[in-house]
């Protein structure tokens, strides 16, 4: 994949977050840290989009059983079981 180079600026707050991941030995560079950060932040929206997409599909069906929050349970233990999303 090709790559494009960004300038960012963090606080210092978030440079001794990134230094702390560099330290612990499971990231090599900044870059690294950043693009793992950024690819959680698009699992979680991936999450997000599907279980919003699952819960108004369960509503505008009219034959649910469940309580939203029972359905949003179930659909968030199919996305932990599957690793689909």
């Amino acid at each position: 994949m090709a790559m494009i180079k960004k300038s960012i600026s963090v606080t210092e707050q978030q440079n001794a977050w990134i230094q702390s991941q560099l330290a612990s030995g499971q990231f090599a560079t900044d870059s690294e840290v950043i693009r793992a950060a950024i690819r959680m932040k698009q699992r979680q929206q991936d999450e997000l989009e599907y279980l919003r997409g699952r819960l108004e599909a369960a509503r505008r069906s009219g034959l649910v059983d469940q309580s939203p929050e029972e359905m949003l349970a179930e659909f968030k233990a199919e996305l932990k079981r599957d690793a689909t999303v």
